[in-house]
């Protein structure tokens, strides 16, 4: 069970890496849009305060939400599920 533990936090990790991407993209749009970045609380302001903003602003723009906005959302749920799996093979 720790093989496949250890590979499901593998997984939640680069999940995680693979949110970071787009969320350093939608910094870029905002700042191009400019929005006043706060770089010291970017870790937390991004999912409360950025995300929204960004789909806000694409929704007002394309009359839909920006694809970086669900591939952020997409990568940090498979990132928390895939943790959990992990963490519940580890403690079986």
């Amino acid at each position: 069970m720790i093989t496949a533990s250890n590979f499901f936090l593998a997984i939640a990790i680069f999940s995680a890496l693979g949110g970071v991407v787009p969320a350093m993209m939608i910094i870029g749009i905002l700042h191009k849009r400019g929005v006043k970045i706060n770089w010291l609380w970017l870790r937390w302001l991004i999912i409360y305060k950025y995300l929204d903003q960004y789909r806000d602003i694409t929704r007002d723009e394309n009359g839909r939400t920006g694809p970086l906005y669900y591939a952020f959302l997409i990568a940090m749920n498979m990132a928390l599920v895939f943790a959990i799996i992990g963490l519940v093979l580890r403690a079986l």
